[in-house]
Formats: C-alpha cells, structure tokens, sequence
C-alpha cells in the first residue's frame, strides 16, 4: 500500500468515526406532525380569559377563586379523557400548609462584644424568619463568618473548608461566587441554611454586599413581613425547614459591618475576598442573642389537580412523563391604579391554558404515546413552589416511574415566537427532543439572556430536578422579528407588571407564538414518551451528580 493510499484510509477512517459520533436528529412521527398543525390559538386564549376573569378574584389557594380554577381543569381533563390521577380515584391532591407569620413583639436580637450588650431594632437593623416547628425559638452563640456559606467542592469552592461551626451562628453574604456557571450559583445561594445545619450550626445570619440592591432587608422590610407558608408531611412536621437552627436572620447594611468590629479581618477584606470567588472563614468575636416569636397555623389544604392520560406500551406504559403549570396566583392586594384583583393572566393563566391546548392536542393522537403522560395544574407555586415540591416528593404515581418533567411558567408571548430558551435543556439528554421540536416549529435555541435572573430555579420544574428527575422549562427568547428588543420587553415587564393586578386580559398577547408554544410542550413531551430509553442526567453534571436520584447518569 502506498503512503498516499494509507494517508486516505485514515482521512476516511477519521471521518467516518466523526460523522457515526454525531448525534442523529430525532424524527418526528406523521401522526404528531399531524397533532401538532391542530392547534387551537383561539382555545389558548379562551382558557386564559376563563381563568385571568376577576370572578375568580386571583386565583389564591383556599379561596372560592381558585376552586373555580380547579373545576374548570377537572372539566377540561374530563372533556379530553384523561384520567382522574389524584387521590381517591379524584382529580385532587390535597397539599396540607402551615403558615407561619413573625410575631415583632416578643422577638429580639441583641449583639455582645468585648461584655457589651448591643440591642437591635427590628426591621431596621434586622429581621428574623420564622420558625416553623415551635411558636418561641431561643439561641445564644458565638457567631463565625463563612464567606458566602457555600460549600461545593465540586466546583472548588469550601468556605466551610477549615472551620468547626458546630453550636455556633454563622453569618455569611447573601448570593455565591460569581465565578460558579450560573445555575450553579443560583443552586449554591440558595441552600445556605441546609448547608449551615448539616455542619451543625445552631443559626445563620446573612446580609448583602453594597452592590447587592434586591437581597437588602432596606429593600425588602415589607415582603419579610408577610407570612410564609410550608407544606408538612403525614407526621404532621413542615418541609424545607432546619429546626436545629434556631435562628435565621437578615441584618441591614450598617448593622452587618458591626459584626466586624472585633474580627480579625475587617469588612472591607472580607468583601474583597467574596468579590474575588475565594473561600473565607473566620471567628467574629462576636456572640448573638437571638428570640423568635412565631405564629403558627395549621389547616389551610391547597389542591393539585392531576389528569392521566395512560400509555400504550406493555412496558412503557408504567413510566410517566409529567407536564405541570400553576393554577394559583396572589389573590386580591392593595389597589393599584384602582384595581386590587391580581388576575395573573400571564402569571399563570398562560402556562395552564398552553399546557390544556397540549393536552388536547395528545387527545387527538390516533395511537396513544407508549409512556403515560400526567398532566398536573399546581397549587402554592406562588407561596414558595409548594405544590411542585408537594407533589414531586409524593407523587400519585411511582417516583421512580418518573422519567422526565416539563414546566410552563409565564413563557412570555408578547411578541413573535422567534427564539426560545430551553432551560435545563443542557443539563440531560431532553435536548434531543428540544432540538427536533424547536425545528419542527421553526423556531432557533438561543442561551439564557437573564442568567443573573436564576430562572432555572425560579419555577415549578426545580422540585422536580432536587428528585433527581430531568426537567425542561421552555421560555421566549429575545428575537422579535422588529427593532424591539426582547429581554428589555421582558425585564421592562417584570418591573411594571409583574406580580400587579395589570397582569390581566388587556395586554398585547401574541397567540400565534402561543400557539408555537403549545407545539413545543406537546412534540417535547411525545418524542420524550415515545423514547426507547428514559431521559438521562449528562455525565457529570452539577444536578445530575447532585441529586442523580431516580435517573442514571449517561
């Protein structure tokens, strides 16, 4: 053989090992190309008219409004034949919740340093949350400053690295490392209080570096006021609670900078440091006596609302693919601009009216997928994702017959559906699935153009991921086809609208990108039931490795 005939074996060779390691486009069956050119623009925006009306004053969990909501999902599920999937051969599954209300009087925070005793006044210079397994929680300690409390060596990153904070309070900033990927570093802010318990801390109090406007009790007093709400397990004890700690504060401003006085770094240092992504820990030489006074409610039960549509495989049929929206919104507020109903038209109504045009357009398949499909209208998402993380610790099918969840929260259909971002996409192997959909419908994948927003955890699909499920949360991207621009539509919106009684059927909705929407969340989900093999983490990804749970590992 000659050299320039060996030389071309090994440029075929070569090729041809890179075009079989190229992945191959999902194809898409006639009959759910056939589905999907059925949708129904004019039925999306009748469900949301339904559901944004102001007879059902918000839609807030335990009020006659949300009832109606729930009824009118049981009558759309009945309607399309799916399957009563709750309890009790019922569409319902009751969310039992305990609220959970700060009582000011009563509770108290005081600072010792060098024996003297510094009182602090609430509100101004703290706040306290409450404690949701006992109505008065004590604690006197010596407090420990941990940098930004993380712990992911993983990323390699410890601030809990060289330091014993059993017995003791630790204080830390609010946020994590901006050099973690931002998912991650969404994930990482927000588990400080498990991570502090898990060391055997017995408190935590955190504050905000000066650039850090939203997280600063300055910005928030009112919001920390209010009552928050758990769900609580059949023993009767509230979930996502570290009762071990026996304190959980936010100072303000000036008040978190007294901390360190005594310490042997200053402020200042230690704000270099954080600012620098570099693990800190050290003693404050301070010690806190903290009270907190809670009020403590039981009683209140929200409801998810759960349709089956059963699979056809002999083998399959006993996995499920799991669609959920929230059904719940804010109920009636303070007046603005004379309207106090917050109807959540987009917050939302949208997401249940997309996922119900979804669910019909499955209805109309003339071979049922081979996995069984749920769809979930949620309770409490508002409240803290209540329902989701309710419903995904105890699902009303087998948890580990769950292979793959997808999410629809305010997808944003203001303008022409050009771009979408696939959140969590990049995580699993559903990208896939996402990848053929999106090309079905004619749309591109763009990246994230708000990642310091955290949008990846900010919804429903996050209770689904901490059990180790894959999950999907498809949003609009920033293409409009004119000179708007997107992401400024978008944030122009949240600060405006969002979370107001504005939030209603008076606004400039696009239902042709709703109905390119309902196309994604269908194709998506059918390619996914329809899989010889479950949806499965990447290797080595950060939630995959975290949580792994009921999915492998590819």
């Amino acid at each position: 053989m000659t050299p320039k005939s060996r030389l071309f074996l090994v440029l075929c060779a070569g090729l041809i090992r890179s075009v079989s390691a190229q992945v191959t486009p999902i194809a898409i069956p006639a009959e759910a190309q056939q589905a999907a050119k059925g949708v129904r623009p004019e039925a999306v925006e009748a469900h949301m008219r339904y559901l944004a009306d102001d007879k059902l004053a918000g839609r807030k969990p335990g009020t006659p409004g949300f009832e109606l909501a729930a009824q009118y999902v049981e009558k759309q599920f009945q309607t399309l034949g799916f399957k009563p999937a709750g309890q009790r051969g019922t569409y319902r599954q009751a969310v039992p919740l305990r609220k959970a209300q700060v009582r000011e009087e009563g509770s108290s925070m005081v600072l010792t340093q060098n024996g003297l005793t510094y009182p602090l006044t609430y509100g101004r210079n703290f706040v306290l949350s409450p404690n949701f397994g006992e109505a008065t929680s004590e604690v006197s300690a010596e407090v420990v400053f941990v940098g930004f409390g993380v712990s992911a060596p993983e990323l390699g990153y410890d601030d809990y690295a060289n330091i014993d904070v059993k017995g003791k309070i630790v204080a830390c900033f609010n946020g994590a490392p901006a050099s973690f990927p931002s998912n991650q570093r969404a994930y990482s802010g927000s588990a400080k209080q498990e991570v502090a318990a898990a060391r055997g801390a017995v408190g935590i109090i955190t504050f905000s570096l000066p650039t850090d406007m939203r997280a600063r009790i300055e910005s928030n007093a009112p919001r920390n006021r209010q009552a928050t709400y758990r769900w609580t397990d059949a023993q009767g004890r509230a979930q996502r609670t570290y009762p071990q700690l026996r304190v959980v504060a936010s100072l303000g401003d000036s008040t978190c900078r007294a901390l360190f006085a005594n310490a042997p770094r200053s402020f200042a240092d230690a704000r270099v440091a954080a600012n620098q992504s570099k693990p800190q820990a050290f003693p404050l030489n301070v010690s806190v006596q903290a009270r907190t006074q809670t009020d403590l409610a039981d009683g209140l039960v929200g409801e998810n609302i759960v349709g089956l549509l059963p699979g056809t495989d002999p083998k399959l049929k006993d996995e499920y693919v799991v669609y959920v929206s929230h059904l719940d919104h804010l109920g009636i507020t303070r007046p603005i601009k004379g309207d106090s109903i917050n109807n959540g038209a987009h917050d939302n109504a949208s997401g249940v009216a997309i996922n119900l045009e979804a669910a019909r357009l499955f209805s109309t398949l003339p071979q049922k997928p081979r996995r069984s499909i749920l769809f979930v209208a949620l309770t409490g998402e508002e409240m803290g994702l209540l329902g989701s993380d309710y419903f995904a610790s105890n699902p009303t099918v087998p948890k580990q017959q769950i292979v793959a969840n997808l999410c629809l929260d305010m997808p944003f259909f203001f303008h022409p559906l050009l771009d979408i971002v696939p959140y969590g996409s990049e995580h699993s192997s559903m990208k896939g699935a996402v990848e053929a959909a999106a090309s079905f419908v004619g749309v591109q994948i763009a990246k994230d153009p708000i990642p310091e927003q955290s949008v990846f955890m900010r919804s429903d699909h996050f209770s689904f991921v901490r059990q180790g499920i894959p999950a999907i949360y498809v949003k609009s991207g920033s293409t409009t086809g004119d000179s708007r621009d997107g992401t400024k539509l978008n944030l122009d919106w949240r600060a405006s609208t969002y979370h107001t009684p504005q939030d209603d059927m008076n606004q400039p909705f696009d239902w042709s990108a709703a109905a390119r929407h309902v196309q994604l969340q269908f194709l998506i989900g059918y390619l996914t039931a329809q899989a010889n093999e479950r949806p499965v983490w990447n290797k080595g990804d950060f939630f995959g490795t975290k949580f792994g749970g009921n999915n492998p590992i590819r």
